[in-house]
């Protein structure tokens, strides 16, 4: 009888590190393919996105793994990450910071659900067939970017009115670039400014895009929105107080690190509602069945430090417009 016991209790403290290995097993696998390293502002907005799994029960390295792909800025590596993704089967696929990646997603599984963040439009894009039933297996969150460079360039102008040729950095690279920068030379041409835009796609062209300034007159930077760029917040901001630029960016993160000014939408905001939308579909909804979220709000930060470094008076009507002001 002692015997039997013996052997049910080796045999049932055996069973339990099969049984550990099985739950481990059953988790869902999220598959996060980036364009980006997990750096600068991308690294307030993982925390983001794992927010929002948090709000629908999920919880990394408890009930789901997170499978994670970046590209660091070498956008060509992204087809053979997302099948890399997809030979592993993972559950969903989040795929942000470039449209080359939401492309390469798409292209490469039409079953696997996939929850993106796009600067443009999404149906022009052909992600979806449309924002309220997105039908296919995607569906996602519209940063709307390339709405916004206009209205940014606006406040810039408000803020550094005697910066009447302004270079503007950008990443050809980035398919929505073109666009972006036909939008910003309308907007120069109606209030009188010069632009000259230079191309930056690696860590050296950003370090060379902040020469011959003084030689080209150039008053002010204005920092394209794309995913490399905000990934390097830190580098940018810094080249930018080295040389005493005022400066114009995107997102808020670029602020904080010391930037003069940004207007655009929340990058960790957008994150959570990605990631809510992924822990949504774990739990069985579908993608064709969420609508395509937008900003419905953009915030203004100003750098207050920044701009009395820079001998910069910013307007009251900005102080009052401004969601941040940092002093």
């Amino acid at each position: 009888m002692q015997r039997r016991k013996f052997i049910a209790l080796i045999g049932g403290a055996a069973a339990w590190p099969l049984t550990a290995r099985a739950q481990q097993l059953a988790q869902p696998v999220i598959g996060f393919l980036s364009g980006v390293s997990p750096s600068g502002a991308y690294a307030s907005a993982v925390g983001g996105f794992r927010k929002g799994l948090a709000e629908n029960g999920f919880t990394e390295g408890v009930n789901v793994a997170i499978e994670f792909r970046w590209a660091e800025g070498h956008y060509e590596r992204l087809a053979s990450m997302a099948d890399d993704l997809v030979r592993r089967n993972v559950s969903v696929i989040f795929a942000g910071a470039s449209n080359v990646g939401v492309n390469a997603a798409k292209a490469a599984t039409d079953t696997i659900p996939i929850v993106f963040t796009t600067g443009t439009d999404p149906v022009e894009s052909g992600f979806v067939t449309s924002l309220n039933r997105p039908s296919g297996n995607l569906t996602g969150v519209n940063l709307m970017f390339y709405r916004v460079e206009a209205k940014r360039l606006e406040l810039f102008h408000e803020l550094v009115p005697k910066a009447q040729t302004i270079r503007v950095i950008v990443n050809r690279s980035n398919p929505v670039a073109a666009l972006s920068e036909r939008t910003l030379r309308e907007a120069a041409d109606t209030f009188g400014l010069q632009l000259d835009v230079v191309d930056a796609r690696t860590d050296e062209e950003i370090n060379a895009a902040f020469a011959r300034l003084e030689e080209k007159q150039i008053g002010g930077i204005f920092v394209m929105s794309d995913p490399f760029l905000t990934s390097r917040s830190t580098q940018v901001a810094a080249l930018a107080a080295r040389n005493g630029m005022p400066t114009s960016y995107d997102l808020r993160e670029f602020a904080t690190a010391g930037g003069l000014m940004s207007y655009g939408t929340n990058l960790t905001e957008v994150y959570r509602q990605a990631g809510a939308y992924v822990g949504k579909i774990l739990k069985g909804a579908k993608p064709a069945d969420l609508p395509v979220l937008q900003p419905t709000k953009f915030d203004l930060t100003i750098n207050l430090m920044t701009a009395k470094a820079l001998g910069l008076t910013v307007p009251q009507t900005l102080l009052v417009a401004a969601d941040e002001v940092i002093e």
